[in-house]
């Protein structure tokens, strides 16, 4: 799994601020750490959403640590398939390409706020000349 370590600061409206150094556009808050570490996960999406759609580097995240905002696994594999289109500079219409689907298909891939299907994206993957692979841990 992949996750940003985020920084959590009592605010002077009885709540908690949250900022991921990582992401320094990223700044939330919460009622209490439960609930800032929730609203933490939409607002690193929103962040890395953001930073795809303008074509940017999307930095490397932490696997443990204090504060962690672990990302949801369809997160984690559609930043990777940015990630690895960027370093091979293959285009999203030579991914749709490869693939024999419509421009839109393949732009939904990288939309985070959109369920893709696993397959789709192992599809996507295979293009690549990758494959994916699943693991399952016990809980930090």
């Amino acid at each position: 799994m992949l996750g940003y370590r985020v920084k959590l600061e009592s605010d002077d409206n009885d709540t908690l601020l949250v900022a991921c150094p990582a992401l320094p556009e990223v700044t939330t808050f919460g009622d209490d750490e439960a609930d800032a570490m929730r609203h933490a996960v939409g607002a690193i999406e929103e962040a890395i959403a953001a930073r795809m759609a303008d074509g940017e580097d999307i930095p490397e995240g932490q696997r443990r640590g204090p504060h962690l905002v672990r990302l949801p696994a369809l997160t984690v594999l559609k930043i990777e398939l940015y990630r690895q289109l960027r370093q091979e500079g293959i285009t999203r219409a030579e991914l749709g390409r490869r693939l024999g689907w419509k421009r839109e298909s393949v732009d939904r891939l990288f939309r985070l706020d959109h369920a893709s299907r696993l397959e789709q994206l192992e599809a996507a993957f295979a293009a690549l000349g990758q494959a994916v692979s699943v693991s399952v841990h016990a809980a930090a």
